[in-house]
């Protein structure tokens, strides 16, 4: 249990309700910052200004998926209030203090190393990726049903990126009967891809790659499909871009040459909140759980 633990939950969607649930079933006491709008209540939890919280009294910081933009803004759709996390925000906090977060940039990996607080990067964990690809997948599937006049069945399909997302995406289209090839740079990758019975390439020979495509679906967070490369797309081409903002797309010039191109970050959670938030809350309150009984062994 999480009795007495006072916990600060800053922003977000769905999402974050999931976690808020689960936590305060652990009996941690949760003060949430950007939730004024929500009409739904949480025993154990309380609505807050981030101005009349004391964050001296806070065990763990909780962000969104995103974390901060580069100007410390959190995002929540529960909320028309403007919330800054600074350096000042951080150095108020307990020294065991740590800060929770999907994602960082470079802000908030600033922030945290000055006011000497551990920032956790859940997507940086396997088990959290790995689970999150599942609702990414169905997302990915949704948005290419939605956005083509073919069947993904028969369809030519390119997945850029051999990671954990990149993998899921790939094998559940094959299954779906898509001639499905995936682009690597990694000699193991290109191996497994193969492996799996799928189509491998490397990432230098791209531009060959993309001439007789129906999907290209992305996964690598650098400009990798850039104008020349989309120049050589047919225009029909759907490009499908999950990759974190800014994606690795060249969106304006995808735009100009007619290519239908979509940036879809955190798909898990516009297509399935609640298993999203589901996944997000057992992993964080198992690290909650580790980080409490460490330093009750430390008292």
């Amino acid at each position: 249990m999480l009795t007495e633990m006072q916990i600060a939950v800053l922003g977000g969607d769905a999402r974050q309700l999931e976690i808020v649930k689960k936590l305060t079933e652990l009996d941690a006491k949760l003060y949430l910052i950007g939730f004024e709008q929500l009409a739904q209540t949480f025993s154990g939890a309380v609505k807050e200004k981030i101005n009349d919280v004391d964050f001296s009294k806070i065990d763990a910081l909780i962000l969104p998926v995103p974390g901060t933009n580069l100007a410390g803004e959190v995002d929540t759709i529960f909320s028309n209030e403007k919330i800054i996390v600074t350096e000042k925000t951080l150095r108020e906090t307990p020294s065991h203090c740590k800060i929770y977060s999907g994602i960082s940039n470079a802000y908030l990996d600033k922030i945290s190393k000055k006011a000497n607080r551990e920032l956790v990067q859940l997507f940086k964990r396997d088990d959290v990726a790995i689970y999150n690809s599942i609702p990414t997948v169905e997302g990915t599937i949704m948005m290419a049903i939605q956005n083509t006049d073919i069947t993904i069945h028969q369809s030519s399909v390119a997945v850029l990126g051999f990671g954990r997302v990149g993998m899921s995406v790939a094998r559940t289209f094959s299954l779906l009967g898509a001639k499905v090839k995936v682009g690597a740079r990694d000699l193991a990758h290109l191996a497994r891809i193969t492996e799996m019975g799928l189509e491998p390439f490397h990432l230098d020979a791209l531009k060959d790659e993309v001439k007789d495509l129906d999907i290209c679906i992305n996964t690598i967070p650098h400009p990798v499909l850039t104008a020349g490369i989309i120049a050589g797309m047919p225009t029909n081409t759907l490009i499908i871009d999950l990759a974190s903002k800014p994606g690795g797309t060249d969106f304006r010039y995808a735009e100009k040459r007619g290519v239908k191109a979509l940036l879809a970050p955190s798909l898990p959670g516009i297509v399935a909140p609640k298993t999203a938030g589901q996944i997000l809350a057992n992993i964080l309150s198992q690290l909650l759980l580790e980080d409490l009984e460490i330093r009750e062994e430390n008292v």
